[in-house]
């Protein structure tokens, strides 16, 4: 009986061990052994075609909020969707002021931003920029009444109005002997100018005459503009992958036609004589 039992016990005990030999291995703990993926970017990004896009609604015609819809819209929105469109991003805008648009995409909090940007040698330290898109300049604006000012030797003693973190402000702090006044949004500078409590305003050229093409009555341009400025998509400086995809884009924007229409559709009455 003992013999019997320890006989069986010999067999299970064999089998036991056949059956161990062919088991499969245990999977590796290490990532080494698993091939590459592309779930995620270099940087860490997650792949995919979402892009948080940051601009700042207040820039006519390059980008301002429709009144009736409630929608963004002008140049800069229409580019930025028609470069989405080419690259194969899904694009999700985020309207803030221009200094936390600014502030955000220099510290990655956002993918990209488009806001009548202009490329500077500041700004490219904290951000990336695309390939310029369209060239602006620096114009004075002052009220359509007022024949005394004229260019810049007339702002002496003058109060001159920018919008804060803008180009505009550069040039604005740069006049000699006036009293500079910053404003949050170009809205209210302009409101402040046709209401007398400002004598001028420092603005991109554009973005002047959008605003003069809204209040016609109220004010105007004087001179030429003073700078040579170009308008860039701004970058966050992780997002090194994005910049190809968009100068492919624009690029092929410009080769199909489409920058020169929205040019058309945009700045037709940009292009217009000063008053």
């Amino acid at each position: 009986m003992k013999r019997s039992l320890f006989a069986i016990l010999s067999i299970v005990i064999m089998v036991s061990l056949l059956l161990g030999g062919c088991q499969t291995k245990p999977a590796p703990t290490d990532d080494s052994a698993y091939p590459a993926t592309s779930d995620t970017t270099t940087e860490g990004y997650p792949a995919g075609n979402k892009v948080i896009v940051a601009t700042d609604a207040t820039f006519p015609p390059f980008e301002t909020v429709d009144e009736a819809t409630k929608e963004l819209t002008g140049f800069d929105i229409d580019l930025m969707n028609a470069v989405g469109e080419k690259a194969g991003l899904t694009i999700e805008y985020v309207n803030q002021p221009f200094d936390p648009v600014l502030a955000g995409v220099a510290s990655c909090q956002y993918d990209i931003a488009i806001a009548a940007i202009t490329i500077t040698e500041d700004r490219q330290k904290e951000m990336l920029f695309s390939d310029p898109y369209i060239d602006a300049g620096q114009i004075i604006v002052v009220a359509v009444n007022n024949n005394t000012i004229t260019g810049m030797a007339d702002l002496e003693g003058k109060t001159l109005a920018a919008q804060l973190g803008t180009t505009g402000e550069i040039e604005a702090k740069n006049v000699p002997g006036v009293t500079y006044k910053p404003y949050d949004s170009y809205d209210m500078a302009f409101l402040d100018l046709a209401n007398g409590q400002v004598d001028a305003v420092i603005a991109d050229y554009p973005t002047a005459r959008g605003f003069i093409t809204k209040r016609p009555d109220q004010i105007k341009s004087v001179g030429e503009p003073f700078t040579n400025e170009f308008y860039g998509i701004a970058v966050c400086k992780n997002r090194t992958d994005l910049i190809p995809i968009l100068n492919e884009a624009l690029a092929a924007l410009k080769a199909d036609g489409t920058m020169l229409k929205l040019e058309q559709k945009w700045m037709t009455e940009l292009t217009e004589a000063t008053e």
